[in-house]
C-alpha cells in the first residue's frame, strides 16, 4: 500500500508523519521555493523520501540579511518539534522509538538553505566557554575581515559572541525541556509506565547537529553582491556596513575550522552557475575522498524542484539539459535515485562510526 504525503502545521513548520520511521528527514528550501509552498515546489523528492521511510519536516525561514539568526531559529525549531513527533506518534498509533535518538535526524537543503545547515554543523565545533569563543570567533573575524579596523573587528567579535552565547545557553535548556517533555509523553501510556523511560533515556548528544547526516543539493554561500545588481551598488551598501551576517568568507572559515563534516553529502549540477563558487570552495577546501560526498548530476540550479501527477513529473527547468516533462522513471534514474544512495551511503557510514 503506497503512503499519502500529508503535512500538518506544527509549530512554525510543516510535518509529514511515517507510521513506521526509520529517520527523520528536516528540509530547507531555497529563498522562495523553501519560503512559499516548499510542499508544493519539492513535492516529487519529498513524496520520494517519505516512501523510503523518513518522517518529514519542512523548515521554513524568513528572508533576512542576519543568516546567524535565522539558524539559531532552526535549531531552536528542533527542540520545539522532537517532543511533537513523539506525541502526535503516539496519538497516531505509529512507532515512536525513532524519535528518541537525536543521530536519527539528518537535514537535506536546497540553494541558500544549505548554508543554514552548515553553519548548524560549524556551531557544534563552537567552545562552550565564554573566554574560548571570544578567541575563537576573535580569529574567524581577523582571517575575513580585510580592511575593518581593529576597532571595527573587536565591535563585530563582541556582538557575535553575545548572540551565540544567548543561543548556546538557550539551546541547553531547550534540550533539557525537551528530554523531560519527551519522558512524560511516553510514560503516559500504561503499558510503557513498567519501563519507566527517564529524560536521560533520551539521546540528544550535541545542542546542533554534529553526528546528523546532511545532504546540501546545489548549496549556495553567497553575499550581498549576489542579490543587489549591479555589482557597483551592491560594493556601496557594503561599504556603509550592510551585508549578510555571516559573510561568504566568516562562513567558509567557521566550516574549515569545525574539522566537522564527516557526514556531509554534496549534489551538484555542472549547469548550476549559482552555485559554482560554493561547490568549487567545497571541492578544494573540504579535504575528503570524492567518492564520499560528491554527486555530479545533469541539470541546473532548480534541478530539485518538482511534482508528479500520474506517471509523469514536471519540473522547473532552467537549463535545456532537463526537460519540462518527464516520466517518473527517468526523472527518478537521474536525480532522486541518487540522492537516495547518498543517503544511504551516510547512513552506514554513520552506524559504522557508532560501533
Amino acid at each position: 500500500m503506497t503512503l499519502k504525503l500529508r503535512f500538518k502545521p506544527v509549530s512554525f513548520s510543516w510535518v509529514a508523519l511515517h507510521p513506521q520511521p526509520k529517520g527523520v528527514i528536516q528540509f530547507i528550501g531555497g529563498a522562495f521555493f523553501g519560503t512559499f509552498g516548499p510542499m508544493f515546489f519539492y513535492r516529487y523528492l519529498l513524496e520520494c523520501l517519505f516512501n523510503q521511510g523518513y518522517t518529514i519536516i519542512l523548515l521554513p525561514f524568513n528572508f533576512s540579511f542576519n543568516h546567524y539568526k535565522e539558524a539559531g531559529f532552526l535549531i531552536r525549531e528542533q527542540y520545539k518539534l522532537i517532543p511533537e513527533l513523539v506525541r502526535m506518534a503516539k496519538l497516531a498509533g505509529y512507532k515512536y522509538e525513532t524519535y528518541l535518538d537525536d543521530s536519527n535526524f539528518s537535514w537535506i537543503g536546497h540553494s541558500i538553505g544549505c548554508k543554514y545547515i552548515a553553519l548548524l554543523e560549524a556551531f557544534s565545533a563552537l567552545p562552550q566557554e565564554r573566554d574560548e569563543l571570544e578567541a575563537f570567533i576573535s580569529e574567524i573575524v581577523k582571517e575575513t575581515s580585510g580592511n575593518l579596523s581593529p576597532e571595527k573587528q573587536e565591535k563585530k567579535v563582541k556582538s557575535v559572541v553575545n548572540d551565540l552565547e544567548i543561543l548556546i545557553n538557550d539551546l541547553e535548556n531547550k534540550r533539557t525541556n525537551a528530554k523531560k517533555l519527551i519522558s512524560y509523553y511516553v510514560n503516559q501510556d500504561v503499558a510503557k509506565r513498567q519501563s519507566n523511560l527517564d529524560a536521560s533515556d533520551v539521546k540528544i548528544a550535541s545542542i546542533f547537529i554534529k553526528n546528523q547526516i546532511s545532504i546540501l543539493l546545489a548549496p549556495v554561500n553567497t553575499g550581498l553582491d549576489s542579490a543587489i545588481k549591479p555589482k557597483a551598488l551592491a560594493d556601496l551598501i557594503i561599504n556603509l556596513g550592510f551585508n549578510v551576517k555571516p559573510t561568504p568568507e566568516e562562513t567558509y572559515a567557521l566550516i574549515k575550522n569545525s574539522n566537522l563534516f564527516n557526514l556531509l553529502g554534496l549534489v551538484y549540477f555542472p549547469l548550476d552557475n549559482i552555485g559554482k563558487s560554493t561547490r568549487e570552495w567545497f571541492f578544494n577546501h573540504l579535504k575528503k575522498p570524492p567518492a564520499d560526498f560528491r554527486s555530479k548530476l545533469k541539470g541546473g540550479h532548480l534541478r530539485p524542484l518538482g511534482f508528479r501527477l500520474g506517471n509523469l513529473v514536471f519540473n522547473f527547468p532552467d537549463t535545456f539539459s532537463v526537460p519540462p516533462i518527464e516520466s517518473v522513471n527517468r526523472r527518478n534514474a537521474e536525480f532522486e535515485d541518487y540522492v537516495l544512495q547518498l543517503l544511504n551511503y551516510l547512513e552506514q557510514k554513520r552506524q559504522d562510526t557508532k560501533k
